[in-house]
């Protein structure tokens, strides 16, 4: 009521502003005509810039979608690719080193991971920019990228492998429990008594059937990503969703914050929902009645 009405206004300046906003009426009537404003896209004006909320959201959202999409590139790459390699040789000395990094990737909080990243690369190396989104090329109405240049490129790696760096190393250590399990099984081993191709065996047999669990995983981490990029954005200035929010609190701007939790849990939804659908092309085996 303040952030509307000025710090300064009178009781009858609040009271003008509460019945504007309709907050004069009992919370079921107001709770009613949010949702139906809702459907539509209506989700108010932020009390600060006094700008529609989606509006906000929207424009802030392409770059939390690239961060988000980077990082997952990066722990699918290196998660999947190191898992299958760790599983193959469990006992050998690169794997124990890998494995152990994989500890610190689970324990080190986010915001340590960007302070380390931030030091080495940017201050004592000086080849990557601190903060910041760089350079950016507008595709369409309202999606602008930084994918198109050099630019943008560097400004995305550190903010892309600090948001990167838990799911990677959770992905690691899923992916080499599900191999070490599947490398178990009978078929593999007549995969092996047949003679086949080591990458046929790994990959096509062993790999495409451990890898439920992990897209699983990977899919609830994606929706984590963009919607959870709090701290990352925060360090590194990323002008997205999560810059939004936070900024949102410290101002106590509710329609901001409101209808951030709205968009996000509905791409949490979507992902969800595409990730359940990918399982039966990965392991043909699983097919919805």
């Amino acid at each position: 009521m303040l952030t509307l009405a000025g710090r300064y206004a009178t009781k009858a300046q609040q009271e003008a502003v509460r019945v504007n906003m309709g907050l004069d009426k009992p919370f079921y009537v107001q709770y009613i005509v949010f949702l139906k404003n809702a459907v539509k896209g209506d989700f108010g004006l932020s009390y600060v810039s006094q700008t529609p909320v989606l509006e906000l959201i929207l424009e802030r959202l392409p770059a939390s979608i690239e961060l988000a999409m980077s990082a997952m590139c990066i722990a699918l790459l290196f998660g999947i690719g190191l898992g299958v390699l760790v599983s193959l040789n469990p006992r050998n000395f690169i794997s124990r080193v890998i494995m152990t990094g994989s500890l610190f990737g689970i324990s080190l909080p986010t915001f340590l991971i960007g302070i380390l990243l931030i030091m080495i690369f940017a201050v004592y190396l000086g080849v990557l920019p601190t903060f910041g989104r760089g350079e950016v090329i507008k595709i369409t109405e309202g999606w602008r990228t930084g994918f198109f240049t050099i630019g943008g490129l560097s400004h995305l790696i550190l903010p892309a492998f600090t948001l990167g760096m838990y799911q990677l190393a959770v992905l690691l250590r899923l992916t080499r429990g599900g191999m070490l399990e599947v490398l178990r099984e009978d078929y593999i081993r007549t995969a092996w008594a047949k003679g086949l191709p080591s990458k046929m065996v790994i990959f096509k047999h062993a790999l495409r059937n451990a890898l439920i669990p992990v897209i699983t995983m990977a899919g609830l981490q994606f929706g984590e990503l963009i919607a959870f990029s709090i701290v990352t954005e925060s360090i590194f200035q990323w002008p997205g969703t999560g810059n939004l929010l936070l900024t949102a609190v410290y101002e106590t701007d509710h329609p901001v914050i409101v209808a951030y939790v709205m968009v996000t849990s509905i791409i949490i939804l979507f992902v969800n929902l595409f990730v359940d659908i990918l399982y039966g092309y990965i392991n043909p085996k699983i097919r919805y009645e």
